[in-house]
């Protein structure tokens, strides 16, 4: 088989990996979101900033518990009805939380107290979870990191990091005191201290071995603990029963191709990376001879995937760069990471669901965890589910028939998500997500974020153009979408050009198609990047054929907040186009916006005033504009995320209201109607936090509506693309 069939019959089986299945196909859906600032104690602001890092639950799996380093605390979350998990308080734990675990209704907390990373230190806290009162503590010597217990729970391990300080000598190491593992016993959920032994981990690595940093534990049955060195490149295998090291070998290194290397606003998954050490984070055992790890990197690696590895340090399975190529293929790639560790696979669960072994993958910058199902041989990606932003613990539940993960970043501050814990159901199905994916273009992915505008292919129901924003900002792209599959599928992609080279300068929000082919496409500008605020005509090619700049008139009282959205009124000569500005400009009375007309045969402009909604927090905006039949319609959208989202909506405006005055004269305004709330579906399609930016709406050649979200090309974005026919009743 040649390497371009290959690649070619690894994007069929990426396909078919996201398609529906079949009724009897159990399949992981999510269920339910919670944001943990719910969690916050009465005398904390609002503002406070939480997160959810590692996660566990109780026996019973009716109470997930998880850290939250930057509140100090442990929070609760009650699932006894996992659909709709109620918030059961938070407990200060008087140091940093860093790892959680649970046995016969205690929890096990490593809580760090480290007055410096030269001067670490650390405890064991033993909390009942019914008063939530820490019952006893154990000193720990050192600064922990990640803590597990056995499978019958009679032991634990923790990982004594003491990690090194990444603002000392550029944060080589090594770096001392030197980290170590802790190994005790458990009876009845509760340790005694005097159980604990310290298993010295010095002069194994061959990276800095004066300097070991462990970072993450796993039991298997036979009572031996995997213990990843994550800086160091290395893997220890020790028998918790005598506390002594087994075996000890490197994590090695990977040659990837097929990667984007080079953070330049494109996506390019065609180049390469030679001997990238894998620095592998989470570890867990898959049976008793085999081990997983997620090689995230964190010093001078991180191969982007996940190794399978034997306890002798046999490597059985390298996923290369497959994950990360899947990962891209919904959207979800981060193109700001590629010039260090891409997605940054970090943790990992493992469990057994009815007959099904599986393992989760979580990968922290792309936001979405990779189900596998585990062969016994090469594993099978059979999902990729869509998480909160920068994924960091999960716990399986399976006795519940549940998966959950904890969700690190909190924006809350800067008007953005909260940290969230997702809770995940597998059932008989279809699954909910992806909405839209890509197929492969010349033997690689069609990379593709932040879709912002679209329109409809003439004369063919069910395809649509879609366009990028400023995001790809060296690859303005027009998308082709057959929205006729079920995910749908982008199938081709055209790049923007400009005398042959892809076109700078382009924040594209906007698309219509005139009646020769060409595209119209809005640009919304941006002057502190020197990015024009501009209408372009660009051909079936792709290469732009006019460049339309805005008049003094309306150039005069710019903002940031300019074009979002260009659609085609007329035909002929009065052929005229409509773009949406988003926001109030510097002649705009607040409430109010313009919707901008140009002729391109008469050349000349006009606008009318829109009437905003009125919020009682943050702003509210126009993103979209298409003109069906005798209306044209409108999203107006606030800028609020999750539980704060009020206004997601789409307006009609009759094609009759639609009369510009001379721009610098006095606008009429326009009447709108009502034709469309999407709260509903932006709740309840996927189960997650309703996403700020709905930002695409059209009708496709046989007047079926569309709608698809912006999803910020993976920054400060949990990387979810919503792409759903909208239905409209009747009368709109």
């Amino acid at each position: 088989m040649t390497i371009l069939s290959r690649k070619a019959a690894l994007a069929a089986v990426l396909l078919a990996s996201v398609a529906v299945q079949a009724a009897a196909e159990p399949v992981f859906n999510r269920i339910a979101s919670f944001p943990v600032a719910q969690n916050l104690p009465a005398d904390k602001d609002k503002l406070s900033p939480t997160s959810a890092e590692i996660i566990t639950a109780t026996d019973d799996g009716n109470t997930l518990i998880y850290s939250d380093s930057p509140l100090g605390a442990i929070g609760f979350i009650d699932i006894t009805d996992a659909r709709a998990p109620k918030a059961d308080g938070a407990m200060m734990m008087d140091g940093e939380p860093t790892s959680v675990t649970s046995s016969a209704g205690k929890a096990l907390v490593a809580v760090n107290t480290s007055e410096s990373k030269a001067k670490p230190s650390g405890r064991l806290a033993i909390v009942d979870v019914a008063t939530k009162k820490i019952e006893h503590t154990c000193d720990l010597g050192g600064q922990p990191d990640s803590i597990a217990l056995n499978k019958d729970k009679t032991l634990g391990a923790i990982a004594i990091e003491n990690e090194r300080d990444e603002e000392v000598n550029d944060g080589k190491i090594p770096q001392m005191p030197a980290g170590e593992l802790a190994v005790f016993q458990v009876n009845n959920g509760t340790v005694d201290c005097g159980t604990i032994k310290h298993v010295a981990l010095n002069g194994l690595a061959g990276v800095a071995p004066e300097d070991p940093e462990p970072e993450f534990v796993a039991f298997n049955g036979l009572n031996e603990i995997a213990l990843t060195l994550q800086e160091n490149n290395e893997i220890v295998i020790i028998d918790a029963n005598t506390a002594q090291v087994k075996t000890h070998f490197t994590a090695g290194s990977v040659d990837l191709s097929g990667i984007d290397t080079k953070r330049d606003g494109a996506l390019k998954f065609w180049s390469e990376s030679k001997g990238v050490l894998r620095e592998p984070d989470a570890v867990k055992w898959l049976d008793d001879n085999r081990l997983v790890v997620a090689n995230e990197g964190d010093y001078q690696g991180g191969s982007r995937g996940f190794t399978i590895f034997d306890k002798t340090g046999k490597v059985l399975y390298e996923s290369g760069a497959s994950f990360e190529r899947a990962v891209a293929h919904i959207g979800h790639y981060p193109e700001s990471r590629s010039g260090s560790k891409g997605v940054e696979p970090e943790g990992l669960e493992a469990a057994k669901f009815g007959d099904d072994q599986y393992f989760f993958l979580l990968a922290e910058r792309a936001s979405v965890v990779g189900v596998y199902k585990d062969t016994g041989a090469d594993p099978e990606l059979v999902q990729l589910l869509p998480s909160g932003i920068s994924p960091e613990g999960g716990v399986a539940i399976p006795q519940r028939n549940l998966f959950a993960t904890a969700n690190e970043l909190d924006l809350g501050k800067d008007g953005g998500v909260r940290s969230h814990v997702m809770i995940y159901e597998r059932s008989e199905g279809e699954k909910a997500y992806p909405q839209i994916v890509s197929a492969e273009k010349d033997g690689n992915p069609i990379g593709f974020a932040a879709l912002s505008g679209l329109a409809a292919v003439p004369g063919k129901p069910g395809m649509l153009y879609a366009v990028s924003d400023s995001f790809l900002g060296s690859q303005p792209t027009i998308y082709t979408i057959d929205a006729t599959k079920k995910p749908a599928v982008i199938t081709d992609a055209l790049v923007v050009k400009r005398d042959g080279a892809p076109a700078q300068k382009l924040d594209i929000e906007g698309i219509a198609v005139a009646a020769d082919g060409s595209f119209w496409l809005a640009s919304e500008g941006n002057s502190e990047r020197l990015v024009p605020h501009a209408l372009y005509n660009v051909n079936a090619k792709g290469d732009i054929k006019a460049e339309i700049a805005l008049p003094r008139e309306l150039a005069a009282n710019e903002i940031r907040y300019g074009f979002e959205g260009v659609t085609i009124v007329g035909t002929g000569d009065d052929a005229t186009l409509w773009m949406v500005v988003q926001r109030e400009w510097g002649d705009d009375e607040k409430g109010f916006v313009k919707l901008v007309s140009y002729n391109p045969k008469k050349k000349e402009w006009g606008a009318v005033r829109y009437p905003l909604d009125k919020t009682e927090s943050g702003w509210v905006g126009l993103s979209e504009i298409s003109a069906h039949g005798d209306n044209v319609y409108i999203i107006e959208r606030d800028n609020l995320v999750g539980d704060g989202a009020r206004l997601k909506k789409l307006y009609k405006v009759a094609i009759s209201e639609l009369k510009p005055a001379k721009l610098g004269a006095e606008l009429p305004v326009v009447k709108k109607t009502e034709a469309h709330d999407f709260l509903d579906e932006l709740k309840t399609v996927t189960n997650g936090y309703v996403l700020d930016k709905l930002e695409g709406f059209t009708f496709d050649a046989s007047g079926k509506p569309y709608a698809v979200t912006d999803n910020d090309g993976v920054s400060d974005s949990s990387g979810e693309t919503l792409f759903f026919p909208v239905e409209l009743s009747a009368t709109n």
